[in-house]
């Protein structure tokens, strides 16, 4: 095993990833979510940086094809979204709030 390889398990502390939530549940649905988020926004950039590739296609041209694989491979170097979720909230970037008590703001008003 070569230790110049880059690690993706980060070990956690759950407590850590509990504090905000009380619930280790909840947090991962926050997570999960945010990382969604993230993964559509992605795709839709790529997507749109790709799209004029798509309109040549007829037209094969070796540096368009080395420029598209460029950009597809920087894609792949970005951070995976749900590392991205999880350091997000646990910097406290990422704004919750439960269902019940948004009803609850809402009917006082």
């Amino acid at each position: 095993m070569s230790l110049n390889k880059k690690l993706y398990l980060v070990p956690r502390n759950v407590h850590e990833l509990i504090a905000p939530t009380g619930n280790i549940y909840e947090t991962t649905v926050i997570i999960t979510k945010r990382a969604k988020h993230i993964a559509m926004h992605m795709k839709e950039e790529l997507d749109r940086k790709l799209e004029e590739f798509m309109l040549i296609s007829d037209e094969k041209d070796s540096i368009d094809a080395h420029r598209q694989y460029e950009i597809t491979q920087s894609y792949e170097r970005l951070p995976k979204p749900v590392l991205e979720a999880t350091r997000e909230f646990l910097e406290g970037d990422i704004v919750f709030r439960y269902m019940h008590d948004a009803e609850q703001a809402g009917g006082d008003s």
